[in-house]
């Protein structure tokens, strides 16, 4: 196979490189069984240099982001089975460390090919059909990925940024991040600090003040991400570990290709796995409903009746429209992995969520979704059974 044309799409976040599209054609006229593809992507990574005397948290974060992603693709990818659409590796390059100045290099079979459209294109939020589809594919994906463990532990698991450049061990080293996605409490200790210093936002009270327990004195910040966080020994279990799985990471419409969808369905496929690491599937949900689910597919009742979110203090419980959303969510996964997912402990992992998923937000930044989650999360920090089932585990 050769190139004939390549087509720079876009360049990657703060110019760490490009995605580009290959034209490619046989050198030989010799037919196959299995013609090459028309397009391949490319995936190349060249990071800037670094500033200062050593390199940032977040410069260090993208390095390792991209040896991640690379394993995934060459390693993981091949085990997921065709249920689960994902761009597969034609080619790769070795991965950069920390001090080379090498590039990353990954070829991808073109996702476009089979799922044409582009979510982010649209300039809308996604249809119904769009959200069943992204929801289909996470607890497919996280079904399967709930069973294998012990394979996402055998590589060595990716820390904080600023622990692996601590502790030396930011070197070439396969292997999926410990804690999936980018906003977990461990390495968002900057957003946590502006967060606690913020007099103005009405979250910092709420979730950085230590809870008047005598036996800690932690806040519910704090409590949340120690619940959601994955075991960093697979001997020391902690009470979620039996429904840890393997996230995406970075879940939203900027990452999602669907097939169109004339009718009532349609299939979808995820790229960008630069987050994939361990953790709660709910996690992932909360970035999707938040950033790329219509609002009135949360707060709709299913009879037409939806509540108006009023001022700065309103508290929302759970509508029907959330719960089916999960419930599809659920079934699919206990499908895929045969194990029980009870609702109740998933309504709990659920809200643990939406709770850390909002404490990213008020440190770094409110976008989307975001009177649905705050009435959300003061809905859940005044139930006081759930208050006390954080405070016990």
């Amino acid at each position: 196979l050769e190139a004939t044309e390549c087509e720079v799409l876009q360049p990657l976040w703060a110019d760490y490189g490009s995605i580009s599209r290959l034209t490619i054609s046989s050198r030989s006229t010799r037919s196959t069984n299995s013609p090459a593809p028309k397009t391949l992507i490319l995936k190349s990574i060249t990071p800037p240099p670094v500033k200062g005397s050593s390199p940032s948290e977040s410069h260090l974060r993208k390095l390792i982001s991209y040896e991640v992603e690379q394993h995934f693709y060459t390693k993981l990818v091949p085990l997921l089975p065709e249920s689960t659409p994902v761009a597969r590796c034609v080619a790769s390059a070795t991965p950069l460390d920390s001090t080379s100045k090498q590039n990353i290099t990954t070829i991808l079979t073109d996702l476009r090919e089979a799922f044409p459209i582009a979510a982010e294109e649209q300039r809308s939020e996604l249809s119904t059909s769009q959200v069943h589809a992204a929801l289909d594919w996470l607890a497919n994906f996280h079904g399967f990925w709930s069973t294998r463990n012990a394979e996402l532990r055998s590589s060595r698991l990716r820390l904080p940024p600023l622990e692996e450049q601590a502790a030396g061990t930011f070197t070439k080293s396969p292997g999926v991040w410990l804690n999936g996605g980018y906003t977990y409490f461990a390495t968002r200790q900057s957003e946590y600090k502006t967060l606690q210093e913020d007099s103005d936002s009405p979250w910092r009270e709420v979730l950085c003040s230590p809870l008047p327990d005598p036996l800690s004195k932690k806040s519910i910040a704090e409590l949340v991400a120690a619940i959601i966080a994955p075991s960093r020994l697979s001997s020391i279990p902690n009470p979620t570990s039996p429904y840890e799985t393997l996230l995406h990471g970075d879940v939203k419409s900027a990452n999602l290709f669907t097939t169109p969808s004339p009718s009532s369905s349609a299939s979808a496929a995820f790229f960008d796995f630069q987050y994939v690491g361990l953790g709660l599937g709910v996690c992932d949900l909360a970035k999707l409903f938040t950033c790329s689910v219509p609002m009135s597919m949360l707060i709709g009742s299913g009879d037409g009746s939806a509540p108006r979110l009023k001022g700065k203090q309103s508290k929302l419980e759970m509508r029907e429209g959330e719960r089916r959303l999960l419930e599809r969510y659920r079934q699919t996964y206990e499908k895929v992995s045969g194990k029980a997912y009870p609702w109740e402990e998933l309504e709990r992992h659920w809200n643990c969520a939406l709770v850390d998923w909002l404490r990213f937000q008020a440190g770094w930044g409110f976008w989307g979704n975001t009177y649905w989650l705050e009435a959300r999360v003061r809905f859940i920090l005044a139930d006081q059974e759930w208050t006390k089932w954080m405070q016990r585990t």
